[in-house]
């Protein structure tokens, strides 16, 4: 049976599911009484839905809450324990892969360094799969997976002709990587669930959106920044994706012209100036010695050597970042500017001051006056949490029903 707008019985049993699960989830736990002007529903349709959902064990009660002279109101929350979600981050240095539950409390977690294969497809589609099984077979007592996220570095659409999710990865070599295909032909059994690949930056941007630093912002802009840079283009409330889902490739826009090389193998990228591998280059090019450490180890060698030489290269990188920045501010006018990734988090105590006032200088007066720069909350796991909000916003969203296909399109950043 039809309802309006060719909308099925069905179909209003699915929205109005979901509209009680996501305002549980992002605002529990509340009340029967609390959730009818939450959610537009009718008392009738709360009593219902509520029942339902907790008869499938989606919601449970959390306690009673005093009412005016009347009889206690009993409030309820998602159910933590209603299922479990796997995030991947394909990074520039490993893959770590995460399980959560639903509240995204880490139940497990597998690392593996990518060492003298780089980024091999063969090689990491094998160490995602490993870290699949490696999870699983760690925490044993979670509940059903309702789906895995994965964040990469690169531009990813989606081709039904080559089975879902094709990354185009230019920094790392992947050309048209149908890595969803061939993830589903090494996944180990028990993982045949919704899967969604998106751009590692993205992924961070949804999770500092819900979680971290960029709650309550309609227009922001998450960056990360690693060993590259990448962005996240929040407006009103969504993701901007472009016609694939990799726009915010913000660390390939160019700063100088025939500049530095990139990694990109274009020139003057901004990502040749401020990601960690670029930032550390320059400091060996000025007589700095990071010796034999690791990127990491390398960037904090170089933050807390206080000499003259490391003082101008940090100097330099403020400025290019704040001109980045400001670029982003003249383009997007964000209310808010995150800077998160594990390069970002561990210059930006040092550098943010001097980042705000080169933001300042560079951008026009009227939005950057109405633009604040922050650092992100979420710390270095920020892209596996954000990665395994991708089928957690999907399960909210279909009102609690399992499938094993995720949609063609992304789930939206906004809560």
């Amino acid at each position: 049976m039809a309802g309006g707008r060719g909308r099925t019985v069905r179909d209003l049993r699915r929205v109005n599911r979901s509209s009680v699960l996501r305002r549980l989830y992002f605002d529990g736990p509340l009340s029967r009484l609390e959730l009818g002007p939450a959610t537009g529903l009718s008392s009738a349709s709360i009593s219902n839905v509520t029942g339902q959902l907790l008869t499938e064990g989606l919601l449970e009660e959390a306690g009673l809450v005093g009412s005016d002279g009347g009889r206690p109101r009993t409030l309820l929350r998602v159910a933590p324990g209603a299922g479990s979600l796997i995030g991947v981050d394909v990074g520039e240095t490993r893959v770590r892969v995460e399980l959560f539950d639903i509240a995204l409390t880490e139940l497990a977690r597998a690392e593996y360094p990518l060492k003298d294969g780089g980024h091999d497809v063969d090689q990491v589609v094998r160490l995602i799969a490993e870290g699949l099984d490696a999870v699983r077979g760690a925490s044993p007592e979670a509940t059903g997976l309702l789906g895995v996220g994965i964040g990469v570095p690169g531009i990813v659409e989606y081709d039904p002709a080559q089975g879902g999710a094709v990354v185009h990865g230019q920094t790392i070599g992947w050309e048209a990587v149908p890595l969803e295909a061939l993830l589903r032909g090494v996944a180990p059994p028990g993982t045949d669930v919704p899967l969604f690949v998106s751009n590692g930056a993205k992924t961070l941007g949804q999770a500092e959106m819900w979680f971290g630093a960029g709650q309550g912002a309609q227009n922001a802009v998450i960056a990360l920044i690693g060993s590259g840079v990448g962005s996240c283009v929040i407006t009103d409330g969504s993701a901007y994706g472009g016609a694939a889902r990799g726009a915010g490739e913000w660390g390939h826009t160019t700063l100088h012209l025939r500049g530095r090389q990139c990694r990109c193998g274009s020139r003057g990228c901004l990502e040749a100036y401020v990601g960690a591998e670029a930032v550390l280059d320059r400091w060996r090019e000025a007589g700095g010695d990071p010796g034999g450490a690791d990127e990491e180890e390398a960037l904090a060698a170089l933050l807390d050597s206080g000499d003259t030489v490391a003082g101008a290269v940090l100097e330099e990188t403020a400025e290019y970042l704040g001109a980045g920045i400001a670029d982003l501010v003249n383009l997007f006018n964000p209310e808010r500017i995150v800077l998160a990734g594990w390069a970002g988090l561990l210059m930006g105590p040092q550098l943010l001051p001097r980042v705000r006032e080169m933001t300042e200088r560079y951008a026009l007066r009227y939005p950057a006056a109405r633009a604040t720069v922050e650092l992100g909350r979420l710390g270095t796991d920020a892209v596996t949490v954000g990665a395994a909000t991708l089928p957690l916003s999907h399960f909210l969203d279909s009102g609690g029903t399992r499938d094993t296909e995720a949609p063609a399109t992304e789930a939206s950043v906004r809560g």
